[in-house]
């Protein structure tokens, strides 16, 4: 990395901690802190949805997808736009009715408190794992950046606490992008978290055109050539009809896992919720919602390109060039682009593209810390302390759980840097697990009696299958929403039909 590289990278960092810090003043209560006092325009939204969906998981593991496979990934993003209508239609209007904090709080109200205080324990679990793994992959990226450092430099300056590169630089790395985003988001709350997301969209987006001309560059004849190399080997399929559940990114798991992916990540998930919430109306959060859906196809359809190029780059101009990342004769296809980076972007545009693959983890991570914060406050402090401590008060434990929150995902990126090859399933899996279990019990209070039994009973079950589905079968995880959907609401609702009708809550 030349000076000029990471000053541009310093620069970014710095910009974001003090956009954060602009904002900090804004802040009298919760409400203030988490949900921007309903001011955020849908343009904005929509680019919030977009940058926080789209993390470096995306930037990296989606293009390491197109080059270990094809271009199937996008049958999922056609599942997407039908699962956010849904939500947009349906799910979104709900939310509105009522001055609430967070995406559980109606279920607190509808079957009482310990199937709120459930269901928000099982978006916090799941937000930290799969964000964790989200982290790590872009500890990829910044710890190629600083292996390029002399050593001597790198230590004098305190960037390495040791001479164990291959040991240290990964957690280093994973620690700097944590306590960066940290930093602004505990200061600045919802408000410096949106619009920062307004500017890491741009900046990652800019950032992969930029990867993906250069790698163009490298290719004689272009697109014509990619296509024609590429075709022949099959990487250019794009719909898989194939009917098998132990299959992924097939036409049918696609599509539909995917509907009721994007429906339990954008209907019950807090993250997605409380930015609906920071919007001037229904409507707004909807129409922002929608777009987004389109958005992020146009994305998964240009990180699949970037992908293809870097394949039939490898493979035809350059396969020496693999052998850095290739462990027990298999590429490690989510270190594909980062090594592009780091090996051949000319001085500036490499600082601008790392700076880009940076931005696209701390809007994702920013995110879940702030909406891991405000469920934590809103779902368990705040009922616990009876409502009856000062604002002031509340707003400081929501910005101790936002640092609370971003120590624990950092542990659980620390502890990943030896578990995974292609994130992008660790990520997806990992939330298609509990999504299903949300999702069910949500329809659940749209359908069924206030019986407290029906969702618990609803959500035991559920886990059930989905445990028997992981460890004793080869269905793929592109089945479990739909699957943990239906059958945590199948039996809650069996439950409140054979246990009657009970118009009271519990």
């Amino acid at each position: 990395m030349h000076t000029l590289d990471l000053l541009i990278l310093g620069v970014y960092l710095a910009a974001v901690v003090a956009l954060g810090a602009r904002f900090s003043r804004r802040q009298a209560t919760v409400h203030d802190y988490f949900l921007t006092d309903h001011q955020v325009p849908w343009w904005a939204l929509l680019a919030s949805i977009v940058a926080t969906e789209t993390s470096t998981v995306t930037l990296i593991s989606v293009p390491g997808y197109a080059f270990g496979g094809d271009l199937t990934f996008l049958q999922l993003a056609l599942g997407y736009i039908v699962g956010k209508i849904f939500v947009a239609v349906v799910l979104i209007p709900r939310f509105f009715r009522g001055n609430i904090l967070t995406a559980y709080q109606p279920l607190s109200e509808h079957f009482g408190p310990l199937i709120g205080r459930v269901t928000a324990a099982i978006f916090l679990v799941t937000r930290s794992l799969s964000d964790g793994f989200r982290l790590f992959a872009t500890g990829l990226v910044l710890a190629a950046v600083l292996a390029t450092l002399p050593t001597a430099t790198a230590v004098a300056h305190g960037l390495m606490p040791s001479l164990d590169l291959s040991a240290s630089l990964p957690v280093v790395s994973v620690c700097l992008i944590g306590g960066t985003t940290v930093v602004y988001t505990l200061l600045g709350g919802m408000r410096a978290v949106i619009w920062t997301d307004v500017v890491q969209l741009v900046v990652y987006m800019t950032g992969a055109l930029i990867a993906a001309l250069m790698v163009l560059s490298e290719i004689p004849g272009g697109w014509m050539e990619v296509i024609n190399v590429a075709g022949p080997a099959g990487k250019l399929v794009s719909v898989d009809l194939t009917f098998d559940l132990t299959k992924s990114y097939t036409f049918w798991s696609g599509v539909l896992g995917g509907m009721f992916l994007a429906a339990g990540t954008h209907g019950t998930d807090q993250m997605f919720v409380q930015r609906y919430l920071c919007g001037r109306s229904p409507r707004d959060a909807s129409r922002a919602l929608i777009w987004s859906g389109v958005v992020v196809l146009i994305q998964f359809g240009v990180f699949l390109g970037i992908g293809l190029l870097l394949w039939v780059y490898y493979t035809v101009y350059s396969p020496d060039g693999l052998a850095a990342i290739t462990v027990n004769g298999i590429v490690q296809t989510d270190r594909i682009l980062p090594t592009f980076i780091m090996s051949h972007l000319p001085v500036g545009l490499r600082g601008l593209v790392v700076a880009a693959v940076v931005a696209a983890a701390m809007s994702t991570l920013s995110s879940s810390l702030n909406s891991s914060a405000a469920s934590t406050v809103g779902d368990f402090y705040v009922p616990l302390t009876g409502d009856r401590k000062s604002a002031r008060h509340y707003l400081a434990v929501s910005r101790w759980a936002t640092a609370g929150w971003a120590l624990v995902q950092v542990a659980v990126a620390v502890v990943a840097i030896d578990l995974s090859s292609r994130v992008v399933d660790e990520v997806l899996g990992i939330q298609s697990f509990t999504l299903g279990l949300l999702l069910g019990v949500f329809l659940l209070a749209m359908t069924t009696t206030r019986r407290l039994s029906a969702p618990m009973v609803g959500i035991l079950g559920g886990t059930a299958v989905l445990l028997a589905l992981r460890l004793l079968t080869d269905v793929s995880w592109q089945w479990y929403v739909l699957i943990g959907t239906f059958t945590t609401w199948g039996l809650g609702w069996i439950t409140g039909r054979v246990l009657g009708r009970d118009s009271e809550s519990p």
